[in-house]
């Protein structure tokens, strides 16, 4: 139970707080090796999200920037945390995956009854010696596989080749401008690299990094981000180099002592995020960003919208619609907030090479 000595942070604190760690009080002038390092990845299910989180964050960003980082093989998709695809540097692809195999060895489980007869490690092994003989696409690993166990389920087979190894989406999918169907490798045939045994101070590096990313946080919120369970112990051995607050539920948050965290009222400009940003991801109170009448507003069933953040919390939903943007606002704002969202919308279009085009207001759902 959280000690009643803590301080306490309110919602518009650990916005601020948040939001600094994210990069989204004022766009960072650092590389886009380091953003996507010092972010702990980029959620990446689609191709395009992660050049806009980029875009929102960094001063001066291009496309170029992590298109030639991902042609150089210095970040690579892989699935890690939630389960779901990131982009990684190659040091976190090779040094993170490692610490989500127990969720993926729980996912094969999903699939047993599909896997009657079918030794897993041999399983391993051959989908390995495939996919390292050079690229495939998840139907060439599937059909492979049912050469071997042809009474087992087809998709049970590629869900268990896909959890049992550290597979990584080779370029050109993921490289702005490009197109390319999704086809897979390990991770160290990709990098030449091997990925590391998980040792507690892996694990305890990683809650560092998510304090550094995503913090002030509880140890329930950084399981929400990684999709693991049982991370109370890592907290526990930092707790003596960690400040603890409360949440004005009472909820223990851990921080790094030198963090960021900026006055409540420090001002909070416009950013236009794609949809799957991992600031709106990565807490099990989403109240820091997202205000309880708005909860949801950000999906359509399980369709996700892109999302603008206004005064630094969820405000509205955009996407873009012949040469410009579309933005839908939840509620009404003063001009001079308006004229910001446009201000911010026309530099999101001519960073990202769209050319200039027109920003305007209406509905985007329904």
């Amino acid at each position: 139970m959280a000690s009643t000595t803590n301080p306490v942070l309110g919602i518009r604190a650990l916005n601020r707080a948040t939001l600094a760690r994210q990069l989204l009080l004022s766009r960072a002038g650092m590389s886009a090796r380091d953003a996507v390092a010092h972010l702990v990845g980029l959620q990446a299910q689609n191709v395009q999200p992660p050049y806009y989180q980029l875009h929102a964050r960094l001063a001066g960003f291009g496309p170029e920037r992590l298109a030639g980082l991902m042609e150089s093989r210095e970040v690579v998709r892989m699935v890690t945390m939630r389960s779901t695809i990131h982009t990684h540097t190659a040091h976190d692809a090779l040094t993170l995956r490692p610490l989500v195999q127990a969720a993926r060895d729980r996912e094969v489980g999903y699939f047993r009854k599909g896997l009657t007869g079918v030794d897993l490690d041999r399983l391993g092994a051959r989908a390995r010696a495939f996919v390292e003989d050079e690229p495939r696409t998840m139907g060439e690993i599937r059909e492979e596989l049912l050469r071997e166990w042809p009474a087992a389920d087809p998709q049970s087979l590629a869900v268990a080749a896909r959890c049992l190894l550290p597979l990584v989406q080779v370029t050109p999918r993921g490289v702005w401008g490009r197109s390319g169907q999704v086809r897979l490798t390990t991770v160290e045939r990709w990098l030449g690299g091997n990925v590391d045994e998980v040792r507690p101070q892996a694990v305890d590096d990683v809650v560092l990094r998510y304090l550094g990313a995503f913090g002030p946080a509880s140890v329930k919120d950084m399981q929400t981000w990684a999709g693991l369970t049982r991370l109370r112990a890592a907290f526990e051995r930092l707790r003596p180099r960690l400040l603890v607050f409360r949440d004005e539920n009472g909820v223990e948050l851990f921080d790094l002592p030198d963090a960021p965290r900026p006055d409540a009222d420090t001002p909070a400009p416009p950013r236009f995020l794609p949809e799957f940003d991992n600031l709106l991801l990565s807490h099990a109170d989403r109240s820091r960003v997202v205000a309880p009448e708005h909860k949801g507003r950000a999906w359509t069933g399980n369709q996700a919208h892109r999302t603008l953040l206004v005064d630094g919390f969820l405000a509205g939903l955009w996407r873009t619609e012949g040469d410009g943007l579309l933005v839908e606002l939840f509620g009404t704002h003063p001009r001079g907030v308006e004229e910001e969202i446009v201000a911010e919308g026309e530099a999101l279009l001519a960073g990202m090479g769209r050319g200039p085009g027109p920003v305007h207001f209406g509905a985007i759902r329904g």
